[in-house]
Formats: structure tokens, sequence, C-alpha cells
């Protein structure tokens, strides 16, 4: 998953790319989400510190404050180096400061002209999600699912386990940060991933390098985000 942050000091201008933002994200059924909008560039680097996905940046560059955009881009960069980062600025002048600061920009958007700047954060929200994605399934290695027209990557590393769901035909993924109910059987997704994953009982399948303790007395197992599943007896060996 992508997170989203947008630092602009003009309130006004933020909500109109929060909601365009916003728009394109539901409708193209995009696997990000907005984590925070800001006038403030120091909040908004705070909160970079403590992000552990991929961002994607919409930075002002002008900012009336001690901090302009250019520079937060650059502080951004050491906690987040395969960030996307996007100027909007009204002064198109400003375009080759990108360059000064070495920032590795994706775009360059200028204010001027609305129509143009709604296109095109659509088009940096859409180029950034296909790059993650190319750059994932080259670097890890991923679990693609498919919940209604939206495609998920998850790496295996961020999966704790998969749970037989109480609805018919489908089962439950249990990750780092989040759960997706998605369709399929425990019995498919045994057999379609790795030797990581590890059959323990008919409604669960554990990725082993995740668990953090086994209790063979009480048929339970701990993973390292505290999560637990039940094993059954008949499996325990091979677990």
């Amino acid at each position: 998953m992508l997170n989203i942050f947008v630092c602009e000091d003009n309130d006004a201008q933020r909500r109109i790319i929060v909601q365009i933002i916003q728009n394109t994200v539901l409708i193209e059924e995009l696997d990000m989400q907005l984590i925070l909008d800001a006038k403030d560039p120091y909040v908004l680097l705070e909160k970079v510190k403590t992000s552990q996905n991929t961002g994607i940046y919409f930075l002002d560059i002008d900012l009336n404050s001690s901090m302009n955009g250019m520079k937060l881009a650059q502080q951004i960069r050491l906690f987040d180096p395969r960030g996307f980062i996007i100027f909007i600025t009204a002064h198109s002048e400003l375009s080759y400061m990108t360059f000064q600061y070495r920032v590795e920009a994706m775009d360059f958007i200028l204010k001027d002209n609305p129509a143009e700047a709604k296109v095109k954060i659509k088009e940096c929200l859409l180029n950034a999600m296909e790059r993650y994605t190319l750059q994932t399934n080259k670097t890890h290695k991923v679990y693609t699912i498919q919940v209604g027209g939206r495609k998920i990557s998850i790496d295996y590393d961020d999966i704790f386990f998969f749970e037989t769901s109480n609805n018919i035909h489908k089962v439950i993924l249990h990750a780092k940060d989040r759960q997706i109910e998605f369709s399929g059987t425990i019995k498919e997704l045994a057999g379609a991933l790795d030797g990581s994953f590890v059959r323990c009982h008919r409604s669960f399948l554990v990725n082993k390098n995740n668990i953090k303790e086994v209790d063979a007395k009480n048929r339970t197992i701990y993973f390292t985000n505290g999560e637990t599943c039940q094993t059954s007896t008949r499996m325990m060996k091979g677990l």
C-alpha cells in the first residue's frame, strides 16, 4: 500500500488537491490511502518519520515557513528514498530548483491551470502505483489478490496467516497492517504459495517465518504481531 501526503499552506487549494486525490483513489480503486494533509511542513515531516510504507508526496514550494517545499523534499528523501515526490506550485520559474536540490521529483504541476492540474494529479497517482508494483515485484516475493476491480499486492514477509471466512468460498488474509477478505480456499492457497506457508489446520494456512511461538499443549500459534490462530493435533507434526 502507498501512503499519500499533501503539504499546502493555502487551505482552499489544499482541499481541492485532497478532493482530486480521494476521488481518483476511489474511482480507480488504487491500493493507497491519504495519511495526512497539512499546511505545516514540520508536522508532515514528523508523520513521515513514523510511516512504514512508501509514500506519494504532493508538496507546494512556497509554504510560508522556514522550510520550503524543496527543503521538505530533501528531508523526506532521508526517510523514504523510494517515495514519489510531486511539486504543485504557482511558480513555474522554480522548476529548475528540483535539480538543484537533487530530490528526483516525479512531476512539477502548475496551479494556474486547474483543469490540467487535475489531470496531472491523476496521472501521477496512476504512474506511482504502476512503478511501485513493478519495484515491489522485482525486490520481494508478493502475493496479488483481486478484490472487486482492485488488485492488491502484499509482500510475503508482511503476511502472517490466511483464515477461512464465515462467508462461503472466502478467505481472510491477515497482514502486517490490515485484513483483507477475498474469494478463495485454504486448499487453493496451500497449492499456490511457496514453502514459507504451512497448513496447520483445515481453516488456517500460516507463514512460518512470522511465527513467534507454538504452544503445543494448547494448540495455539503466536505471531510476531501479537495475533494467534489454532493448529490441529493431526497437523502439528508437519508444522
